[in-house]
């Protein structure tokens, strides 16, 4: 084999490895759905790679020999692009990641083999074009599609058995468009004052997450296990619930999220609700009645019902005179007329008091002393990314609620924004990109972003071509100075402009960060 055909090969296997890995690590970013996945092809992907890569397959036959070389030199640039890159939500190498791994691989093998002793002429082309579109790993994941369902029947059967063994266990299930995660960290801290507690980690939201917990974290001594649960479709929800059996559901919120799956608000709520239709008839059922798509329709549950809120008259917990300082937040709870006094959280934001207030009725109901759950709530700590305070050393405050992705919560983040304590002279500037998998709403919603975005801050700063015109339309209805917007491609773009617009007692509020299949 001459010099140049053995560069273009090692070159072949370079790009090969990282557009599997980037084909693979979206799939996963999909929850291994194929039909979330292909949405994700059509709309997200980098358009970048299949354009260049069409072009060679295109232009191979027309060039000299030496310039087999230059293609290899492409392929292997593109590699390293792809392998020095950083996501927010790295790929996490499972066993079914591996799976797929190395029956991408067999696969490739064969169809490069074929190639080289049918038509070698043009295996070079062949071995480009597989890499134009996904095929290879769909293809893997179809191979590996009936061992891949043998396992996960064996791993739910096996959290199913672990979780009959521990009939005295009490399992609390947390779900809402926004607010789950939050919730069930300060639902965590306040019950572990009185019990030995689990929860799901990070986003282990899915059943397949759930399944992981329960076989690798949940031991006989725990006595109370609350499960986070997510969904981006019908379904997902009874899903869960028909693996753990929760006695206790809380609901935090529901809103605009996930429209290209779900099609309506509607299709959300009844999916959030498929939580409480799982609770048994001596169950708890808690839910946010400041959540417009929670009170405004009657509950049909036979649960009891426990509603909690702070702007909602009839909820049984509410948090009344509320206190904001730049050090912390002080609010008092009427509980059907009785009136608890001198609750304290370092946490800011209306959103967080309405998460600690569920976390208060589950904590009632489980028999939790209220100097217990002051002195847990006292001791919080912001989660990270979740409209997170921090002060930088030039004075200037830093509002991160980077991982929050609805409209709902963003009003929320720009209420705490426009109320923020700040020294005369400074400003308020908003970082967003807006929101996504919002469906014919999108531009809609985004719109009103911007206009509420006009009326909380003094500069905007918004991020990535995908709501830009939406989100400038906004301000514009607003009549927000065009001269205080500013555009940039990318956070770190973003970032650089910043740091020559701030100057000391600036409060800046980063509004959700687009995932990685929308970069």
């Amino acid at each position: 084999m001459q010099i140049e055909n053995i560069i273009f090969w090692a070159g072949y296997i370079a790009l090969w490895a990282a557009v599997v890995r980037y084909d693979i690590h979206m799939f996963q970013h999909n929850s291994y759905r194929v039909e979330r996945y292909a949405r994700w092809w059509r709309g997200g992907c980098n358009i970048f790679r299949p354009i260049v890569i069409a072009a060679f397959v295109i232009i191979m036959p027309f060039l000299k020999e030496w310039m087999t070389v230059a293609t290899a030199v492409m392929m292997f640039s593109l590699a390293w692009d792809e392998f020095r890159t950083t996501y927010k939500k790295p790929l996490v190498y499972t066993m079914r990641v591996w799976r797929l791994i190395a029956t991408a691989a067999l696969l490739t093998m064969a169809i490069i083999a074929a190639a080289i002793y049918f038509i070698p002429a043009y295996a070079p082309e062949i071995a480009l074009g597989i890499l134009v579109l996904p095929v290879v790993m769909l293809a893997a994941n179809f191979v590996n599609k009936p061992l891949e369902a043998a396992i996960s029947r064996w791993y739910y059967n096996d959290a199913k058995r672990i979780l009959r063994s521990m009939p005295d266990l009490k399992i609390i299930g947390v779900t809402g468009s926004f607010g789950k995660t939050s919730t069930k960290h300060y639902l965590y801290r306040i019950l572990s004052e009185k019990y030995n507690v689990l929860m799901t980690p990070g986003n282990f939201n899915t059943t397949l997450g759930v399944i992981r917990t329960v076989r690798e974290h949940l031991k006989p001594h725990h006595q109370v296990f609350i499960v986070e649960m997510g969904a981006k479709q019908t379904g997902d929800i009874k899903e869960i619930c028909d693996l753990v059996h929760p006695t206790i559901g809380i609901v935090t919120a529901v809103g605009e999220m996930h429209l290209e799956t779900f099609h309506s608000v509607e299709n959300v709520r009844r999916t959030k609700f498929e939580l409480i239709d799982a609770l048994p008839e001596d169950g708890l059922a808690v839910v946010n009645m400041d959540s417009e798509h929670i009170s405004a329709k009657p509950i049909d549950h036979h649960a009891r019902l426990i509603g909690y809120g702070v702007k909602h008259h009839e909820a049984d917990y509410r948090a009344v005179n509320i206190r904001y300082t730049p050090a912390e937040t002080t609010f008092d709870i009427n509980f059907r007329g009785d009136l608890r006094e001198g609750y304290t959280t370092h946490l800011a934001g209306r959103g967080n008091i309405l998460n600690l207030l569920a976390a208060v009725a589950v904590a009632d109901h489980l028999k939790v002393s209220e100097a217990q759950q002051k002195r847990a709530m006292r001791q919080i700590e912001q989660i990270e990314h979740r409209l997170t305070v921090k002060r930088t050393a030039g004075g200037v405050t830093i509002i991160d609620d980077a991982y929050n992705s609805n409209p709902t919560g963003a009003k929320m983040a720009l209420e705490v924004l426009h109320h923020f304590t700040r020294p005369a002279g400074a400003r308020r500037i908003v970082v967003t990109p807006g929101f996504v998998e919002l469906g014919v709403r999108q531009a809609e919603l985004n719109r009103e972003l911007g206009r509420d975005i006009a009326a909380a801050c003094d500069i905007a700063i918004v991020v990535n071509r995908t709501n830009r015109e939406a989100i400038a339309a906004g301000l514009k209805d607003a009549e927000f100075p065009e001269g205080q917007t500013i555009l940039a491609d990318s956070f770190a773009e973003a970032s650089a402009m910043l740091a020559q617009q701030l100057r000391a007692g600036d409060v800046v509020l980063y509004e959700n960060d687009l995932p990685d299949s929308f970069k």
